[in-house]
């Protein structure tokens, strides 16, 4: 199932928690050899993760984790104003209806379905907050898996060729989009609402700190 979960909360959770940042180390340390610190407990955080950001968490039959990513609005600290502005020649993105989504993590034993259903569930936020884009980094492996779910970015940015090419995209979600990916998922529509609706409720946007 999937969940939405703020950080301030993630601790009433804690084998979904320490299932994400393990994952986290596991793909962007091991697999992906990305300069990124792992602590003593072998689990990957950044600073990003202090800002009280949403997680968006796909929990397993057992309670563990899948697959998550992480969403912070663009009117506080983000990755790509921070680190990777130079992709945007100038261009700044700080809007209240633009949040960053990044740290996209899928554990080795993810069914197939997740990346969609992560998919979907970011498209619920953006329903929910009154999102109109996503702004993210990502690879030039990133290219197909966002094809293969049928979430393509709009590139705004990008260097470099081949597989060292990375790109700065925007999404936005319509509801072909959204009825597309959840059939990619295997998610009806109804169930993917009730979900939102369990984690978040009526006061969504009291709970994150905007910065």
């Amino acid at each position: 199932m999937l969940r939405y979960i703020h950080a301030r909360a993630l601790g009433d959770f804690p084998k979904l928690q320490e299932g994400m940042f393990r994952d986290r180390a596991d793909q962007f340390k091991t697999r992906l050899n990305w300069d990124v610190e792992v602590d003593a407990n072998g689990q990957e955080r950044d600073a990003y993760d202090a800002l009280n950001p949403l997680y968006v968490l796909w929990q397993n039959r057992d309670g563990g984790h899948g697959g998550s990513m992480r969403l912070l609005p663009t009117t506080g600290s983000t990755m790509v104003a921070d680190h990777f502005a130079h992709l945007l020649r100038g261009r700044i993105i700080e809007d209240r209806a633009i949040w960053e989504c990044t740290r996209f993590c899928l554990s080795r034993q993810a069914e197939p379905r997740v990346a969609a259903a992560l998919m979907l569930a970011g498209g619920e936020v953006m329903r929910h907050f009154g999102i109109t884009h996503y702004v993210g980094v990502f690879d030039a492996r990133m290219e197909r898996i966002y094809r293969a779910i049928g979430s393509e970015p709009e590139i705004i940015g990008s260097e470099g060729t081949g597989l060292d090419r990375i790109s700065v995209g925007l999404w936005s979600f319509t509801e072909e989009a959204r009825q597309r990916v959840a059939r990619r998922a295997g998610i009806s529509p109804e169930l993917s609402q009730l979900w939102v609706r369990r984690s978040l409720g009526a006061k969504a946007q009291d709970e994150l700190l905007v910065t």
